[in-house]
């Protein structure tokens, strides 16, 4: 019986951890993990569109499962393992059960248009490779595929298939996705500027890139709403999006920009890859003005400051 509860809460969509020359880091993904797990995340999800999956080797993804899962320090780890070859992926998710991981999860087949049945098929190959809990992800606007709750609830009858990270932009969608497995799956909202609104209208847990920079604001909004103060938990979710907003008006990609506000924070993790656009001067002028908003309203509403002490 997988116990649903250990995938109900914060998990930041962990970003790729690069040293100086662009190569994994190790070191610096442990140290990341280890503010997540500090900071009280319930886990974390790694290896996927914040991780730049799709200009990473296969041998890069599985450097970076074996260094989060030392490091993970009780965090539930769900590792994103979708790639655009089957084979990659059920290579991926074999390597995800030897280290540990907790679970698995992947965006449908891109790029070649397929049938449901064959989007069943790629994901049923990495279940069959791994025998862990499986996580769809939904997210129509990078890979031009729309998971349907016709596909969700066929593949819910799989035992191992326990939720979906849904990054659609109809809020609603939370709700029927919610409805066709009921409290036998765990739903995550996946766009981070409407976090508290999917959380009410279904969503068990968040997954989201802004994660990793507001950490304890989502960890608030979240512990608002569990707590009925949904008054409180819109308030910072305006400001959580409003700052959200201003990242994605920059010239740099939001990975980008992101990676850049860890480096005001105290967290040195690279650069992007190419091809997703670096910030330029007036991106990191404007971005030095966002993490100061993000300083403030963290020590406002949690009364500490985001990143290293």
């Amino acid at each position: 019986m997988i116990d649903l509860e250990k995938f109900k809460g914060i998990f930041p969509a962990f970003p790729a951890c690069y040293d100086d020359n662009g190569e994994i880091s190790p070191e610096r993904t442990q140290d990341l993990v280890r503010y997540c797990a500090e900071r009280g995340a319930k886990g974390v999800y790694i290896t996927g569109s914040s991780g730049e999956f799709p200009y990473q080797t296969v041998d890069e993804r599985r450097l970076t499962m074996k260094a989060v899962k030392e490091a993970a320090d009780g965090l539930t780890v769900i590792a994103h393992v979708g790639a655009a070859a089957t084979r990659d992926s059920v290579a991926l998710a074999k390597y995800a059960a030897e280290c540990g991981i907790d679970a698995i999860s992947s965006v449908p087949p891109y790029y070649f248009a397929q049938p449901d049945y064959g989007i069943m098929d790629y994901w049923n190959a990495m279940i069959e490779a791994a025998h862990l809990p499986f996580i769809l992800y939904n997210i129509p606007g990078t890979t031009g595929v729309t998971i349907s709750f016709d596909i969700f609830r066929k593949m819910l009858e799989n035992p191992y298939v326990i939720g979906i990270k849904n990054t659609s932009l109809p809020v609603m969608d939370m709700l029927q996705f919610k409805a066709c497995g009921k409290d036998r799956c765990v739903v995550f909202n996946g766009p981070d500027e409407q976090f508290v609104a999917g959380r009410l209208m279904g969503a068990d847990s968040g997954i989201g890139s802004t994660y990793v920079v507001m950490l304890d604001l989502y960890l608030k909004a979240d512990a608002c709403i569990r707590a009925g103060d949904y008054a409180l938990a819109g308030e910072i979710q305006r400001f959580m999006t409003t700052a959200t907003l201003d990242i994605l008006r920059c010239h740099g990609h939001l990975i980008s920009g992101l990676k850049y506000i860890l480096h005001l924070q105290g967290f040195e993790i690279g650069e992007a890859r190419r091809p997703l656009v670096p910030v330029n001067d007036d991106d990191r002028r404007a971005l030095v003005e966002i993490e100061r908003r993000i300083e403030e309203a963290t020590m406002k509403y949690c009364g500490r400051k985001p990143g290293r002490a």
